[in-house]
């Protein structure tokens, strides 16, 4: 019997994680740490900085190599294919170092149930037969550390929030109806293909670590400034996890 504890580690600040979190962490039988290639070895240096700070019990540590996405093959296609191929990893990983069962601790940025496959992957390793058990911690997402960071509501008086992606957002532009607009996986500066008439844009990166880089202001005189930042950083660090509200000026405001 397998248990796999899915713990939300915020952005990577050892503060966003609950205090379930770290109990979970130090009473795992087994702790799994993705790695993703030498381009994005700061992601699992966090994660080592996470257990170093909370893991007060001599925890075992896996470390695996994560499988890429295919580039250039139809979307859906590829994202099954390469959740496929990362739940054998971490069947063959866990099978290697936990043969008898027992509990098994991965740790997820943000909100394991906000815009993440970790449950969907964790549900096909219990298509193979075996007993398995998931249980979710959550964290500080990065919705909760943008607003938090900014100051600010998610949503306006009385008005709902859309989260969405930045492909989805690229895709069909502004949702119909929508005030507050919340984006996320956003590789691609999706803001740059709206009208940016009456919208404010909220965005931040490295959200609660030290490198954390927020900008506001109204969009079309921001945008500019976010999309140059945002290059510096990812080739300063090689990688980086950003987010943004948008928010459409109404006559009330």
């Amino acid at each position: 019997m397998i248990t796999l504890h899915l713990i939300g580690i915020g952005t990577g600040n050892p503060d966003h994680l609950t205090r379930a979190a770290v109990r979970a962490l130090n009473a795992a039988d087994l702790i799994l740490l993705p790695c993703k290639g030498p381009d994005k070895a700061d992601l699992a240096d966090l994660r080592r900085a996470i257990l170093a700070e909370v893991i007060t019990a001599p925890v075992p540590v896996a470390e695996f190599d994560m499988p890429r996405r295919a580039a250039g093959a139809e979307y859906r296609l590829a994202v099954d294919d390469w959740h496929e191929a990362i739940a054998k990893v971490w069947t063959d990983t866990i099978a290697r170092h936990l043969p008898q069962g027992g509990d098994v601790a991965l740790m997820v940025w943000g909100d394991p149930s906000l815009y993440d496959s970790s449950l969907r992957i964790a549900g096909r390793l219990g298509a193979g037969g075996g007993a398995l058990s998931v249980k979710v911690l959550p964290g500080i997402t990065s919705l909760q550390a943008l607003t938090a960071a900014h100051a600010i509501p998610l949503n306006t008086l009385a008005s709902p929030v859309t989260i969405t992606t930045g492909r989805l957002l690229r895709a069909g532009g502004w949702p119909e109806g929508a005030v507050s607009v919340a984006v996320m996986l956003d590789a691609g500066m999706a803001y740059e293909v709206l009208d940016p008439c009456g919208l404010h844009i909220w965005w931040g990166a490295y959200l609660g670590l030290a490198q954390e880089s927020l900008f506001q202001g109204p969009l079309a005189a921001t945008a500019p400034h976010i999309t140059a930042e945002r290059a510096r950083l990812r080739a300063l660090h090689g990688w980086i996890m950003d987010i943004y509200l948008l928010r459409r000026e109404m006559p009330d405001d």
